[in-house]
Formats: C-alpha cells, structure tokens, sequence
C-alpha cells in the first residue's frame, strides 16, 4: 500500500496539478483522506513547494450544519475560507474526492442540503479555474464506504484496484503512458475543432435534446495549459473532450444514464427538459428535491455550462462499475452540466463581466454540476452552421477518423 500510495501521489502532484518550484500546494481533503493528503505533501514538498497547506473538510460537521444550523449558515462563506481560495492565484492546488459516506445527508431535509453551498467560495474559485490562474486537479481516495456503495461490501482494496487501472498506475510508466493518452484525447479536440460544429444533437430512450455550442469555444481534452504555461490535467482519470455550449440555446429532454452523488444524496432515473436554453422541468425517483434546490442556487443555475463527450474506450467505462463518484462517472460516459461555463475552452472570453459574458452566451454561476447522459444507446451527432449532420457517437463507438 505505501508503494502504491507514494506512485499515485507523484502521480497527482506531477501530472495532475503539476506542481512547479516555489508554489505554494494547496490540499482540500475530507478526514478519511488523511493518508493521501499527507502523501502528497511529501511529494510537494520532494518537487520543490514553498509550502503546502492541508484543509480537511468532516462531511458529519457539514451534516450537523445543514440539519441543526441557523438559515444563514447553509451559505455562509467566511473571510478566511474566501482569502484562502483567492490565494490559489498563481499557485496550485488538489482536491481528494471520495466519500466516506455517499448518502450521508439523505435522511435530510433536501431542499436544505441542495442550499447548502458556500456561494462565495465556489465563485472566487471557479472564477480563477475560469481564467487559467491556478495549476489545479482533483483525484480521488478510496474509502470503506465508498466501496460499500460501488460492490455492496467494504472492499477497499478492490476499490483501490479499480482507481489504480483508471488513472493507468497499472502501467509500467505511468507518467509516459499518461502522455499517450492525453496526446490521444488532444487529438479528438482538433477532429471536433476543424469540423466547426453549431450544435450538437444526443437521441436516446427518453432523450432528445440540441445543444447549441459557443461559436468562441474550442474542445478540451487532455489538460489544459494555465495563463502562464503550466500544462495540468484537471481530472484524475480524465477521457472527456469537452467545450462550452451556448447557454441560450437547449431545446427538448435528457436523461441520465447513471446515478448522480450530490453531495451526500445520490440523484437516480434523473430527467430534464430544457426550452429556450433554460431547465424548464426536472423528474427524478430520489434526489429530485436537492437538484431543484440547487438549480435555485441563482437565476443562471438552470443553464448549460459543458458539454463533454466520452466514447467505449475509456477506462473508467471499461471497468463496468458505477463508481457514485462524478469524478469517475463523468469519465465513464458523456456529460452536460448546468451552471458556470468552463470559460478556458474560450480564452477569447476570459476577463469580461459576468453581464458580457452571458450576453455572448457564456453561462455565470455559483454552481458547476455534472451528471451523465451518454451509453450504448445514446447517439451524438454534431450539426454544422450549414445544417449537415455528422456522426460521432454510435453504440459508444467515436465515428471521426
């Protein structure tokens, strides 16, 4: 386990959020994190950090919150939690995901755990993620009960398996092999940038839906390069291409194709329809109550912020498994989510006042959700400013050559 624990933090601190001499590393970790989290320091430390400083989040402290605390406490941002995150400017920073706990807060009021969002927070960091200001990743750790959730059993140790072949330290060389695949990943964005898409098109059982694509936006995938030119790859595993869609234009009904973790309560069978690019209707068999509630978050919440696309080969599909983590799920198949636009993949846009922004179509928001949407049965095709259709996904198979 330490052999393996030493190779992932390496992984995720020279990969991930390639860390540079002289950053400060900033960690978010929940308690049961603890033995990466310390992992990673000593790896920050061995590549050359300033200095790195460890944040630990209890989820039952949180649930003590939102079922026990006053109205106000639900969305309270304090100055210090606001001037740590601001502090990340020019910096790098990780986040361990990973539940102890999947459905914690499901016994609770569900409207009260989707406002339970500190607003202030997730704006000033999705505002630097936005503008390319901080070398940023997020990987996961495995818990006994997280695994109870994914094998019906604590197995631990065969959760710890299925992340290590996700995030390739299976391989001999993971670093190199991570290499090949972002260059794979990288490739799929020029196919999809040089076809000049105008829309993209998911049919499926219960699905019909068109997604406008902002006409400045380009695909991601692979990593992205921060404002200064640090290469880092946001997602450990990572097999999405993904772009910013037009926040005005969404027209007709989704549905996810797996369980979404919601902060504490797992969304399942999820519908959404969309009218004139806003959420206009939401059905689901649980959960249905923390997603409106956060859909309420603001008056932009209810818009289109990425699009992404994930094909048959990707590991984390391949293992079979409903992970009830978006960090894998989103990996495992194709993706939307509502809120904040992922403004990199329009750098042209980086800078403009949030008014400007959705003016030009770019969704503003406190929140960023994904949840899944694409399998065998889902197929995407792109629509071009001309009107012709191109196939890109069928039967999970990636169509462009």
């Amino acid at each position: 386990m330490p052999a393996r624990l030493d190779v992932y933090a390496d992984l995720i601190v020279h990969v991930g959020a390639n860390l540079q001499p002289g950053q400060t590393l900033f960690v978010n970790a929940g308690p049961e994190h603890v033995e990466l989290a310390r992992a990673i320091a000593r790896s920050g430390y061995e590549a050359g950090a300033a200095y790195v400083d460890v944040r630990y989040v209890d989820q039952h402290v949180r649930r003590e919150m939102i079922e026990l605390g006053p109205e106000e406490a639900l969305a309270a941002s304090p100055d210090w939690q606001i001037a740590r995150a601001a502090a990340v400017d020019g910096n790098a920073l990780v986040m361990i995901a990973g539940e102890a706990e999947p459905e914690l807060l499901a016994d609770l009021d569900q409207e009260r755990v989707g406002r339970a969002r500190q607003r202030a927070v997730i704006e000033t960091m999705l505002k630097l993620q936005n503008e390319r200001a901080v070398n940023w990743t997020i990987a996961a750790y495995p818990t006994a009960g997280w695994a109870e959730e994914v094998f019906g059993e604590p197995d631990v140790d065969r959760l710890w398996e299925a992340i290590a072949s996700t995030v390739r330290l299976d391989e001999e060389d993971p670093v190199g092999a991570w290499r090949e695949h972002t260059a794979r990943l990288r490739a799929r964005c020029d196919q999809l940038d040089s076809l000049r898409l105008d829309a993209l098109q998911f049919a499926g059982p219960g699905t019909d839906l068109t997604i406008g694509l902002l006409r400045e936006s380009r695909w991601i995938g692979g990593g992205i390069d921060t404002r200064d030119g640090i290469p880092h790859v946001p997602n450990l595993p990572t097999e999405e291409v993904f772009t910013c869609p037009d926040a005005r234009r969404a027209e007709g009904t989704i549905r996810s194709t797996r369980p979404l973790a919601l902060g504490g309560t797992i969304v399942r069978d999820l519908e959404v329809t969309f009218a004139g690019g806003e959420i206009t209707g939401v059905k689901a068999s649980s959960g249905e109550a923390a997603v409106r509630a956060q859909l309420a978050t603001d008056e932009f919440a209810k818009r289109l912020g990425e699009v992404a696309l994930v094909d048959g080969e990707s590991r984390v599909g391949q293992k079979g498994l409903t992970f009830l983590n978006t960090l894998f799920d989103e990996n495992a198949t194709c993706h939307i989510a509502w809120g904040s636009a992922v403004l990199f993949s329009a750098p042209e846009l980086v800078g403009l006042e949030p008014d400007e922004l959705r003016a030009r179509g770019a969704n503003v928001s406190a929140v960023h959700t994904d949840f899944m949407v694409g399998g065998p049965e889902v197929s995407v095709d792109g629509i071009t400013g001309e009107g012709k259709r191109v196939p890109i996904l069928r039967e999970d198979e990636w169509q462009l050559s």
